[in-house]
């Protein structure tokens, strides 16, 4: 028999921890569940459970961002040729993993219906949940645009569809939230039908760039490639060259700043509550990107990669060694280089602007 180390075996006693706590919660919801009966299905003690998940919230998150990083794309989904068929894809994919039993919905959909409740029961969580949304909005609004490029009038700042990103994702969440708090309300050929006319709706939208306190410093620091995961692909990625920007849960919005000065830029999301709030964000990303993959033609997929460091190891190699939620710095990387940095308020924006502006 071969005898595990305690890494290994921590990570064995996780796994079992989450696949028990899975059963627990689509048989009995999160209300009703008990960390007793998740450690007696995982045959561990409850402090074997308290040892990985701090608590039944964490455990929760954890299970939810797990099925979203696992969801397949529906069979037979088809990217949309333009921004209406992309939407229409997007809210099917979506609608099929609703508790809704017509559309063949997995036994686990019920699972995640608790978790807007939850959220918006804690402040805690509903101010990085909302910073969050706004970084779907984003992802969603970028992979659309770059489907269809809004019309530019001459000398007229960049026209962005975020705005409208942000009404598809309050029509599917909003849709979510029915479909659990009024079974047998929500139609999900609706659904579709309104994402789809959201296609063409002009909410006079545009971009410019951010007066900014933060001032990029340029520099030459060795910088050791770190595989990781960007949750938008759903891939393992080098972080060789580009913008690393270190962004707390509450400053999420700045990242935009960033992605719209440069591409090749990686949101390094970090936060001084890990346990809770990094499932959190996994799950948040992971539910949007599944459904962008299976809609957008791959070429038009977000030109932005979001890491989760929830123990700061990659925010600690950008030179970031105290992190929270209100965390803002960046690094520009250059043939195996940090070639400059920027510290605070507008740090993405920054850095991003010296492309080109820098020497290897």
């Amino acid at each position: 028999m071969v005898r595990l180390s305690r890494a290994e075996l921590q990570e064995h006693n996780r796994a079992k921890v989450l696949r028990a706590a899975r059963e627990e919660f689509a048989e009995r919801g999160f209300r009703e569940a008990k960390v007793d009966a998740i450690a007696e299905r995982a045959e561990l003690t409850r402090g074997a459970v308290y040892s990985n998940f701090p608590g039944k919230r964490a455990l929760y998150f954890a299970v939810l961002a797990e099925l979203a990083e696992q969801a397949d794309a529906p069979p037979h989904a088809k990217p949309g040729r333009d921004l209406r068929e992309a939407l229409g894809a997007l809210a099917r994919t979506w609608v099929t993993r609703l508790p809704i039993a017509d559309v063949g919905a997995p036994k686990t959909a019920r699972l995640g219906v608790d978790l807007v409740s939850e959220v918006g029961s804690d402040e805690q969580l509903r101010r990085p949940f909302a910073q969050l949304m706004k970084l779907d909005g984003l992802l969603l609004g970028l992979a659309m645009e770059r489907l269809q490029p809004p019309e530019r009038p001459p000398g007229a700042p960049p026209r962005r569809l975020v705005r409208v990103a942000e009404s598809v994702l309050t029509t599917l969440h909003g849709a979510s939230r029915l479909a659990a708090a009024a079974p047998g309300f929500v139609e999900p050929f609706d659904v579709v039908s309104a994402c789809e006319q959201l296609a063409d709706l002009d909410l006079n939208d545009w971009w410019a760039a951010p007066s900014t306190p933060s001032t990029s410093r340029e520099m030459s620091e060795p910088w050791a490639p770190q595989e990781v995961v960007d949750l938008v692909r759903g891939e393992a990625v080098s972080l060789d060259d580009g913008v690393v920007m270190v962004v707390g849960l509450h400053r999420l919005a700045a990242v935009e700043h960033a992605v719209r000065s440069s591409d090749g830029v990686t949101a390094v999301l970090v936060t001084s509550s890990p346990d809770e709030l990094m499932p959190l964000a996994r799950l948040t990303i992971a539910e949007l990107a599944s459904c962008v993959r299976s809609a957008f033609p791959a070429a038009t997929w977000p030109p932005l990669r979001v890491v989760c460091d929830a123990p700061g190891t990659l925010a600690a190699a950008a030179g970031v060694h105290t992190i929270d939620d209100e965390t803002e710095a960046a690094v520009r990387i250059e043939g195996g280089r940090i070639v400059a940095r920027a510290d605070g308020s507008g740090a993405g924006h920054a850095v991003a602007s010296t492309l080109g502006k820098v020497a290897n």
